[in-house]
């Protein structure tokens, strides 16, 4: 029986340990997750704005003025800008995205060329052991966060699109609702998507200085770089907020199974202890016998 107490009071010192890491692992994201929280809800109303005044521009323009990020063309190769975590332990967030991702290019480009583009490791990792055509070249990106990494991406996303080496893009990321709630979503990134006309609604009559090709050619790739940098940053905040959440339920569950090994830990000692007493008992009869 002695052996059976060893045994159980070793798990309950491991659950014990691995309750102290998961404690501390919330506590960790937690504090990021306030940092990259207000980041993403003091960038999003520029950001929605800025695309809103792009996509009414060019669904009032012609496709000549709205300039070659507009146009519309059949679609043979896609890229999918794919944003996940760097690391793992948060819950299903990684694996939601990839599942997003293959639901994707399976319903949306099925037998079309479709290529993956990587922001953060678990993405790559896990669709290039799948077989899918993958790119590295940004997956480090959340190494060194800033504007400027994310408009590199950006700005060759683009290049690759007039060069026509893509016809369509999509993002594929996760939109921050609060720390445990995460919206997965795919969006147009290019061409860009015209306004939906409202039933009864005027066109709008914008006036354009200096020109229009000439505002509309220096808007178009800034208002692109701030979606997908949005993008970045709700992804950021997602991924904290669902490991906050994740740490914090096996934090539960370790507190859970520490009540169960506790109780079969007493009921184990307390058998130990009774044939320990029933032993005695017999000896002492048998020697007055």
């Amino acid at each position: 029986m002695s052996g059976a107490l060893k045994e159980v009071r070793n798990r309950i010192k491991s659950v014990q340990s691995t309750q102290q890491i998961t404690k501390a692992m919330k506590m960790v994201s937690a504090a990021k997750l306030r940092r990259a929280q207000d980041g993403i809800l003091q960038m999003r109303p520029y950001a929605k704005k800025l695309q809103e005044v792009l996509s009414n521009i060019v669904s009032n323009t012609e496709v000549e003025a709205g300039g070659a990020l507009a146009v519309e063309r059949p679609v043979e190769k896609a890229l999918i800008i794919l944003i996940t975590s760097d690391r793992g332990l948060c819950g299903g967030y990684n694996a939601n995205l990839v599942k997003l991702t293959k639901t994707t290019i399976a319903e949306q480009y099925a037998g079309k060329q479709v290529t993956v583009w990587n922001i953060g490791k678990k993405g790559y990792e896990s669709l290039t052991k799948q077989g899918f055509k993958t790119d590295a070249r940004f997956k480090y990106i959340f190494l060194d966060l800033n504007f400027e990494n994310v408009q590199a991406c950006a700005q060759a996303t683009i290049q690759a699109f007039l060069n026509k080496e893509f016809d369509a893009v999509e993002l594929v990321y996760s939109e921050f609702k609060n720390a445990a709630t995460q919206r997965f979503k795919v969006e147009r990134f290019l061409p860009i998507a015209k306004a939906e006309a409202k039933a009864g609604a005027s066109k709008a009559d914008f006036i354009f200085e200096p020109n229009k090709e000439q505002l509309i050619a220096e808007l178009m790739p800034k208002i692109l770089n701030t979606q997908l940098y949005k993008a970045v940053l709700d992804a950021h905040a997602s991924e904290h907020g669902a490991r906050m959440t994740a740490m914090d339920k096996a934090s539960d569950n370790a507190n859970e199974l520490l009540k169960s090994l506790k109780i079969s830990y007493n009921r184990a000692r307390q058998a130990a202890i009774t044939t320990e007493l029933t032993e005695i008992v017999s000896g002492a009869a048998a020697l007055q016998g």
